[in-house]
């Protein structure tokens, strides 16, 4: 477990085998549950004020320092992600190279989404202003997962939110590989805290938990089903896949626009102007 900026020992003394593609095990990771859940966003909510307060352009180079830190690791990270998957080092490390320039890419708008001004139809304007949700749940998917976690978390981050995230229920060994990159990055404790174990049985306490401002979803169509059903009861945003895969390696499909529509909220203000009497 990753949460509040520290390696934490699970709550249950319980380990998942992650199984290579050639049934070899290639590692273990904790088993979470809701207790580990609860501290996560605990730790998620203290770091909150902070983060969402940074300057956009202290957010921006914190996440351009997690890109430079993983391209130091690229070798050992492409090694890890084909022992897990069973893929050539080759497409292991065109994904680490991918994940690297989705980093480089979200970090660019952490001051390039703040806002716009809108014209009205009376004499004045409105200033929309995007801000932060607050704290996100954010569950990944098994396919390509280093690229799937980075697209998910990285803007996310650059727009002021803080996270409780589940890695690859299959795979997630590429998500505990980013335990010392996120420590030797200056990111501060709390903003991303990372919870292994099964998805929908985490995701479920994410849903249900009544301080988690919105919840991303990417697994089953009846997991989608229940995020949205349940989140129903606490009016929490929701961003779900209802089981159809998604090629994050496309752009358009890994790093479109929509990423940050669900990454924040919009506050409109209207500045009403009277009459300009020249002295």
């Amino acid at each position: 477990m990753y949460i509040g900026g520290a390696q934490k020992r699970p709550d249950a003394p319980y380990v998942r085998p992650v199984v290579s593609s050639s049934g070899h095990v290639a590692g273990q990771v904790s088993e979470g549950n809701r207790k580990d859940i609860r501290n996560a966003v605990e730790a998620a909510h203290k770091a909150a004020p902070g983060w969402g307060k940074r300057a956009a352009h202290n957010r921006a180079q914190i996440v351009y320092y997690i890109a430079e830190n993983l391209e130091l690791r690229r070798d050992e990270v492409a090694g890890r992600i084909a022992a897990m998957t069973g893929c050539s080092l080759h497409e292991a490390k065109e994904e680490v190279d991918l994940s690297i320039q989705r980093l480089f890419h979200w970090g660019a708008y952490a001051d390039k989404y703040g806002g716009t001004v809108q014209e009205t139809t009376l004499y004045g304007c409105t200033v929309k202003v995007h801000e932060p949700v607050g704290v996100l749940g954010i569950a990944c998917p098994d396919s390509f997962p280093l690229l799937g976690f980075v697209s998910l978390f990285a803007p996310a981050v650059v727009r002021g939110n803080t996270m409780v995230i589940i890695p690859s229920e299959k795979y997630p060994l590429s998500a505990t590989d980013l335990y010392q990159v996120f420590d030797t990055s200056d990111l501060p404790g709390g903003v991303v805290n990372i919870v292994t174990g099964s998805r929908d049985h985490l995701t479920k306490y994410l849903v249900e938990h009544q301080n988690v401002e919105a919840m991303w979803y990417f697994g089953s169509a009846e997991g989608s089903k229940f995020v949205e059903s349940v989140s129903r009861v606490n009016v929490k945003r929701t961003w779900v896949n209802y089981g159809s895969e998604r090629n994050w390696k496309n752009n358009d499909q890994g790093q479109g626009h929509e990423f940050l529509l669900h990454a924040t909220e919009s506050k409109n203000i209207w500045i009403p102007m009277g009459e300009i009497f020249a002295n």
